[in-house]
């Protein structure tokens, strides 16, 4: 062989042996995609079991309407799912609504716990808790006629000075309306003036009897009325929203407040329109006390139950009554109370 050809076989060998001595590169793993974010649901909020929802239809007095509507509020604050329908009038009127026309209402509160006893009970309610109190008064404007000498001392002058108007609700239909009508036989009893009664009814214009008590407050507003006979609570509440607007507490003798007076208000009576057309019923002077109650006619009794659960609280429903110039009772009184739904047992 010769040299140069040897040299030239030694380099070939040289390089393969080099070539094999490499290592062999690791095969690529293809990088991994980067995780997409996984959509995950909000959580949905339960429905708590026994939450309250629906509608809570209830019927009161004319003269609950400024704390009621604050009792309303409260309630649904609390309750979100409730929507509380309120009707306002006279308490008569709204149970015979009840009565006369089976009306679906799940809380009726009246004025006079009578009209639930005599109107509703047995047929339409079974039970009745006394709530509140009241007095009555005189209310006026400034503009009123004589505004600047009327008194407790001489209203019954006043009122039936020539030209002078006065009113009042009507009997049948509203409690204030008969209370003025029994204020004004006290009156003659206890001023000693005979006739006096006579006298203040010949001076009452038909005109200036309004459905309900709380109607007259827009009519001494507008100057369309002199004089107006109410509750304390309504003239307490409508002073402090117009300040034209004042009142006159009368006698305890004459105001149907006082207990002690018991006897000498039952001496006066009148003869109202009973719960069936054709019936008449008695009434005679007493304190004032308001009532509820849940008529057989009402469709959300669990929500109802709620309603007077809260509204008898003395920190919630009974505070917001006070404060809005609604007087309580001390301790609430139920008259059938082995009728309470059991929800309502502790009130008894």
């Amino acid at each position: 062989m010769k040299k140069g050809t040897g040299l030239i076989l030694l380099i070939t060998m040289l390089l393969f042996l080099a070539a094999g001595c490499q290592a062999t590169p690791a095969p690529e793993v293809p990088a991994e995609a980067p995780e997409e974010p996984v959509e995950t649901a909000e959580p949905q909020a339960e429905e708590q079991p026994g939450e309250l929802s629906g509608e809570l239809v209830v019927y009161h007095a004319g003269s609950l309407t400024i704390p009621f509507a604050e009792v309303e509020a409260a309630f649904e604050a609390e309750h979100p799912g409730v929507d509380v329908l309120r009707t306002a009038g006279g308490s008569a009127e709204l149970a015979r609504k009840i009565s006369e026309f089976e009306d679906a209402v799940d809380v009726m509160a009246s004025a006079d716990y009578k009209v639930i006893d005599t109107l509703l009970i047995p047929d339409y309610a079974d039970w009745n808790a006394l709530f509140a109190v009241n007095s009555m008064v005189i209310m006026y404007s400034k503009d009123s006629q004589y505004a600047d000498e009327f008194s407790a001392d001489n209203w019954y002058e006043i009122i039936q000075r020539e030209g002078v108007n006065f009113g009042h609700s009507e009997p049948n239909a509203d409690p204030c309306g008969y209370r003025s009508v029994l204020l004004f036989q006290l009156a003659e009893k206890h001023y000693g003036i005979e006739g006096l009664n006579e006298a203040i009814l010949a001076n009452r214009k038909e005109k200036n009897i309004r459905p309900k008590s709380v109607e007259l407050i827009a009519l001494l507003e507008t100057g369309a009325l002199d004089y107006a006979f109410e509750y304390e609570s309504v003239g307490m509440q409508h002073k402090a929203l117009n300040p034209d607007l004042d009142y006159i507490k009368l006698p305890a003798e004459l105001n149907l407040s006082d207990i002690d007076f018991e006897d000498f208000y039952a001496q006066a009576s009148i003869e109202l329109s009973g719960s069936t057309p054709g019936e008449t019923i008695t009434r005679v002077g007493e304190p004032i006390v308001y009532s509820l109650t849940m008529p057989t006619t009402g469709k959300h009794p669990e929500v109802a139950e709620a309603f007077i659960q809260f509204l008898l609280d003395e920190n919630l429903g009974m505070k917001m009554l006070n404060e809005a110039g609604q007087p309580i009772m001390e301790k609430v009184v139920v008259f059938g109370g082995e009728n309470l739904p059991d929800s309502l047992k502790y009130l008894d």
